[in-house]
């Protein structure tokens, strides 16, 4: 890993052994893109990439060359100074002008990697794990500064960027548009991927070719959302799981969001992504810098499988922190599918002590414990015990919880507040609303104004301390709303349109005071489910809630999608009662555990309703998930095949010595008189003999090149010759291999 400035050529090329990022310096001093992909050998110029020219009508610098932009790959491009595309800066002068001409002002290398203040980013733990390149650009008129920061990581396929703008001009300006990254490709050969979905299907991976315009995919609703996330894809056409050429980009950052593709009519693709200029104006001040939140690159010519795993490793071991980011999660049980609002402290009890006795470890008391929650329309930001439901309190409560051997857990939701509450009567001001405007509720609450450090404080203090008088070691922190009525009373007109990022800065800065002060809780994240499930929050909390869908056939398209970016240690996901709260859908108990394997594990019903004989499975399942959760949590995840593609789906995890692995397969409808079936496996030692055992009890040995070019024989009539038997019958079946190296 090396960053090498060549100054004579001004010629920048960070490398190491997955990729190659070139630079240059133009002729007229802005700032090109030469080239990006797989690693190449450094010289001190690579100038036979550079294509400069000016065709019909293009608007050029005639005393420059007759250098058009239009016709050039930048890294850093503005709109309107002879480039006709959309660009990744756009600042409103105080003369009314919004052209920009930034042009190099210097650069240095250092060690390691800057954090960004208020934001959340990835990190170094020690120097040599990475080197940072950050390149100065400068407008002479407007006196504006843009540094742009370029991280490359030991070892891995990775670039992280941001920027960060300086005012150093006499006059305040307006920031309309300040992305994290910007990148000219040199042709448009590519496939198009983003998860898309809703409320409960979120995720979803969609395909298709890039064409001539602009593809984008958004967020306006002040959180990165179920609808789209702030992730997309770019691959070869030929590009599928195991090989092929891919690019990744996520943006660490959990608000309104753009993340654009623009493909020219010459062929060349130009990527942007960052905060989503729609509603957006930053006022800076003579002396006032503005922080872009960091994106993220990872490039690979392996396939997705590779893209996701180098994904998969970052926010694991280099985005996540504290105590909880390498630790095997706790298998707990959450109260909301089995009581919703309707609870007492002996049915709470109740449901712990049945818990306990299958294995469980932690237990989550959900919504309605507080004020006057007995539903959805009143209590919420009164965050004061319901005596008449918890006599002792949320201290004393936990306390009996913990006696009996678990841990426990408590649900928030600090960013909302119902009309019907202590809060908003006391501070109707301190919510999200426009002047003279009729305010809209969503699940009948408004949003708290977190763009204000009063209300953050307030909410800080409430929620600390109870955290500080209860046994607490996890919290589940809610978010149950999109943001409408942006408009803060506390800020002047020319600086309402920083309210949606300064509402984000609010939510992180709650989370970095929390997180700080109690270190050993594990914080998980939640909105609505999947709404803000981003790279921004795997910062604080290390693990979040994947979908209200507890559906396990759901799920496996949801863990499935989610999987391109985000870890499974990263997935919150249980197992739910039957018929499905969502669906109505009934399916196996053993399938359901299945599914929830791969994430954190955990229950969302009331184990004292099942029977003896599903309670004795759970023991089984509980049992299974803590042998094998650090091999799950932790190994390398492979996608086999797709739910999105066929009737059936199957990944494995293998452990980094490769010793171990376990795949899991799933026929989401039986079949009659159906083909024969294989799967071939990935990630194995060829040469290894590994003993496979299938949880029906079927086991034989086989070498890692035969289950990786052969497959496993997954017919519902055969088994891998490992035993004779035929596959029960039925809908959503699935079925557990589990591999061991032989000595």
């Amino acid at each position: 890993m090396r960053i090498d400035v060549h100054e004579k050529s001004g010629t920048f090329h960070l490398h190491n052994d997955e990729l190659s990022y070139v630079m240059k310096v133009l002729p007229n001093g802005h700032l090109g893109q030469l080239y990006f992909g797989a690693p190449i050998h450094d010289r001190e110029d690579f100038d036979y990439l550079l294509e400069i020219c000016a065709r019909s009508h293009s608007a050029v610098f005639e005393d420059e060359g007759f250098v058009s932009l239009e016709h050039v790959k930048q890294e850093y491009p503005s709109y309107g100074n002879s480039d006709f595309r959309e660009g990744a800066v756009e600042i409103l002068q105080s003369d009314g002008s919004r052209i920009s001409d930034l042009r190099y002002a210097g650069c240095r290398t250092e060690h390691g990697k800057p954090r960004l203040p208020g934001l959340p980013a990835t990190y170094t733990e020690h120097d040599e794990e990475a080197e940072t390149l950050a390149v100065t650009l400068r407008d002479e008129k407007d006196g504006m500064e843009v540094t742009l920061f370029y991280t490359i990581f030991e070892g891995a396929g990775v670039i992280a960027r941001s920027a960060r703008l300086e005012n150093r001009g006499k006059e305040p300006v307006h920031i309309e548009r300040a992305m994290s990254l910007s990148l000219d490709l040199p042709d448009a050969s590519y496939d198009w991927i983003q998860l898309a979905g809703s409320w409960a299907r979120e995720r979803t991976p969609l395909r298709q070719p890039l064409h001539s315009g602009i593809q984008a995919v958004e967020s306006l609703r002040g959180h990165s959302s179920h609808q789209y996330n702030p992730f997309l894809m770019l691959v070869r056409p030929e590009t599928g799981e195991d090989g092929g050429e891919a690019m990744g980009f996520c943006l660490v950052y959990s608000g309104n969001f753009l993340a654009q593709i623009q493909a020219d009519t010459y062929g060349v693709t130009r990527v942007t992504m960052g905060i989503h200029p729609a509603w957006f104006s930053w006022k800076l001040e003579p002396g006032e810098s503005f922080q872009t939140p960091e994106a993220v690159i990872v490039y690979t010519d392996q396939g997705l499988n590779a893209m996701s795993q180098t994904f998969h490793r970052l926010f694991r071991d280099r985005l996540a922190r504290g105590a909880w980011k390498n630790r095997v999660r706790p298998i707990l049980i959450n109260n909301w599918e089995a009581t919703y609002f309707d609870f007492d402290e002996p049915k709470l009890l109740t449901i712990a002590e049945k818990a306990k006795e299958e294995g469980v470890e932690l237990f989550v008391l959900d919504d309605g414990w507080f004020g006057a929650r007995r539903n959805d329309r009143a209590g919420l930001g009164d965050w004061v015990p319901a005596e008449e439901l918890l006599p002792s309190g949320i201290a004393g409560l936990s306390k009996k919880i913990t006696a009996m051997g678990l841990s426990f857990g408590l649900w928030f939701e600090p960013e909302m507040v119902n009309p019907d509450s202590d809060l908003y009567r006391a501070h109707p001001d301190w919510t999200l609303h426009a002047p003279g405007r009729k305010p809209t509720t969503s699940r009948h609450q408004l949003v708290l104004d977190f763009s204000r450090p009063e209300v953050v404080d307030y909410v800080h203090g409430l929620i600390s301390a109870i955290l500080r008088e209860a046994d607490i070691s996890y919290v589940k922190w809610d978010m149950n709303r999109s943001i409408t009525e942006c408009y803060s009373a506390a800020l002047p007109a020319d600086r309402e349109g920083e309210v949606f990022h300064r509402y984000i800065l609010g939510v992180y800065d709650l989370y970095e005071r929390l997180t700080s002060e109690f270190p050993e809780i594990l914080f998980e994240s939640c909105a609505g489910g999947g709404g803000r499930f981003d790279a921004g929050l795997l910062y604080y909390a290390p693990q979040g809630w994947t979908s209200d869908d507890t559906d396990a056939v759901e799920r496996i398209r949801i863990q499935y999608g989610t999987s391109y970016a985000y870890p499974l240690s990263s997935m919150g996901s249980h197992v739910s009662a039957v018929p499905n709260h969502q669906l109505r859908r009934i399916t196996p108990l053993k399938t359901r555990a299945d599914v929830a394997y791969f994430g954190t594990y955990g229950y969302e019903l009331d184990l004292n309703r099942l029977s003896a004989e599903e309670q004795d499975q759970v023991k089984d399942c509980t049992r299974f998930m803590k042998e094998h959760r650090e091999l799950i949590q932790y190994g390398t995840f492979y996608r086999l095949r797709s739910p999105f593609e066929s009737n059936e789906a199957a990944w494995m995890v293998v452990s980094g010595d490769r010793k171990e692995a376990i795949v899991a397969y799933y026929q989401i409808l039986s079949t009659v008189n159906g083909g024969f079936l294989r799967l071939p496996l990935r990630g194995l030692d060829p040469d290894r003999l590994y003993h496979v055992k299938e949880d029906a009890g079927a086991e034989g040995d086989f070498y890692g090149d035969e289950l990786m070019h052969a497959g496993l024989v997954t017919s519902d009539e055969t088994s891998q010759k490992i035993g004779e038997r035929i596959r029960p019958a039925g809908d959503f079946r699935s079925t557990l291999y589990l591999l061991r190296a032989k000595d």
